[in-house]
């Protein structure tokens, strides 16, 4: 308990694959579900406010090859901690506007704040609870070549946006 549906929300059943879960009906959250996740050992409890059909960046640049990070990105507004504040470490480099956050028991990276939208966050779809995403769309970044693909690309920079 304790506060998790979003004003102007109501409970609803959704529909195709997707079990009974939060829908919303107030502006900036209209067409989107509440998921839950967290990290491997479940230090790290969070929840999002994000699409039931996810489109996902999958990166090459150094960071993202490495941990092979895949995620979707949504306004700071959208996405709330549960617990583990304590039991996160925070990783950057390069122009330090990236915060990479892993949990500190298991490593696991479930979400962080991106270079191209520090205003909000990116979260890993594998470490969302099993039952309220329907479809993934994963798009490929060209991070090696971060400065020319994020002027070009037209749309990146606003889904950290609130869409009122």
């Amino acid at each position: 308990g304790g506060g998790g549906i979003a004003s102007g929300c109501v409970v609803l059943p959704c529909l195709s694959q997707l079990t009974p879960d939060t829908v919303c009906t107030n502006v900036e959250y209209r067409d989107l579900v509440k998921h839950t996740g967290g990290c491997h050992c479940g230090a790290v409890r969070f929840e999002v406010w994000a699409s039931a059909d996810l489109h996902v960046f999958d990166c090459n640049c150094s960071i993202c090859t490495r941990k092979q990070n895949q995620h979707f990105i949504v306004p700071a507004s959208h996405f709330r901690l549960l617990k583990g504040t304590d039991n996160l470490t925070v990783y950057t480099f390069n122009t330090k506007t990236a915060k990479h956050t892993f949990c500190k028991t298991c490593g696991v990276q479930s979400f962080y704040s991106p270079r191209s939208n520090p205003d909000g966050y990116g979260v890993m779809p594998h470490c969302l609870d099993d039952g309220t995403v329907h479809s993934i769309n994963v798009e490929k970044i060209n991070g090696k070549e971060w400065e020319k693909t994020i002027k070009e690309h037209k749309t990146i920079k606003n889904m950290s946006k609130a869409m009122i």
